[in-house]
């Protein structure tokens, strides 16, 4: 019978302790910060390391990291987010090509699901809004653009009358592409599909983990709130 791996197993190999490896990824992915912004600032904290650790570190745990967050999130939050989605597309460079980066996005901002694509037709659509729908169920709402794709897919699975479209109806789809366009200038770019891919969804995930809504909310309960969402990243993986 093969042994379970434990969560402390992840970090055998690696000399810092668990926490630095934390804080590494967290600032490399939650921060528009370069593998050398990073680097200088754990300088100056007495943490010496090389700019291509920040890279082997959050290539390596930041999809764990996201994956556990995510593990406990959506069975936290499966209940809301079944109101109304915003789903939205945005056009990304890779090595002087155009693809496509796909975002379906909750009523209150909550990023649900990050996917990458060649095209944008109708063939995408559907393989995205099918793999939303997977993990979070069927919503009550649809809020799209007027790419012609959504009707036709959302027609072909029986959800056309959700579907709501309209010139401004969808800017909390539009908003949610900003922090990923800060980190996109910061990485100067991506250069191949599976890193774009990769990063969106650690940076959706840990994105989703330290949003509080701090405009909304008094300054007590946001630093409470803070300071919450900060535990619960040092718990992550053990």
């Amino acid at each position: 019978m093969a042994r379970q791996k434990k969560p402390h197993d992840s970090f055998r190999w690696f000399d810092p302790s668990p926490e630095v490896i934390r804080l590494v990824v967290m600032m490399y992915v939650r921060y528009p910060l370069s593998l050398r912004n990073v680097e200088d600032l754990l300088f100056e904290r007495g943490i010496d390391i090389c700019h291509e650790t920040v890279r082997l570190w959050w290539n390596r745990f930041g999809p764990m990291f996201a994956a556990e967050i995510r593990r406990k999130r959506v069975h936290r939050m499966r209940q809301f987010t079944h109101w109304r989605w915003h789903l939205d597309e945005v056009y990304v460079k890779i090595n002087g090509q155009m693809r496509y980066l796909w975002r379906a996005v909750d009523h209150e901002g909550e990023v649900l699901e990050s996917y990458v694509t060649e095209r944008r037709d109708k063939a995408a659509t559907l393989k995205f809004i099918k793999k939303a729908m997977k993990r979070h169920g069927r919503p009550k709402a649809i809020v799209t653009d007027k790419l012609r794709s959504y009707a036709a897919v959302l027609k072909e699975i029986g959800a056309a009358d959700l579907q709501e479209a309209g010139r401004h109806l969808n800017n909390r789809a539009e908003n949610s592409h900003l922090p990923f366009r800060r980190r996109e200038r910061a990485m100067q770019r991506f250069r191949r599909m599976k890193t774009l891919q990769k990063f969106t969804s650690v940076h959706a995930s840990v994105h989703n983990h330290f949003a509080q809504e701090r405009h909304l909310i008094s300054r007590d309960l946001y630093r409470e709130r803070r300071s919450a969402a900060l535990a619960d990243w040092r718990a992550v993986m053990g």
